[in-house]
């Protein structure tokens, strides 16, 4: 699944626009690197956003394969 995508559906952040707004700036990180939004995440990946004035710090356990209802949506990260 693409950051951006995976972003929107876990619901770090609320829009798909504003998740690649955010990744072009390189203010997301996966496994210590900047990345664009296309890059493909999987399991076990560990996502860094510096987003309104703070730094979110998740590791990725599960990468959904359709739609991730509100409540199923924290279920797909744990913070670190």
């Amino acid at each position: 699944m693409r950051l951006d995508k995976f972003l929107k559906v876990s619901r770090l952040i609320k829009r798909r626009t504003v998740a690649n707004e955010v990744s072009d700036m390189g203010r997301v990180l996966v496994n210590g690197n900047p990345a664009k939004p296309a890059k493909q995440i999987k399991e076990n990946d560990i996502i860094e956003i510096e987003y309104a004035a703070r730094t979110l710090k998740v590791k990725v356990l599960k990468v959904p394969q359709g739609a991730v209802s509100v409540q199923e949506a924290p279920s797909l990260y744990e913070n670190c």
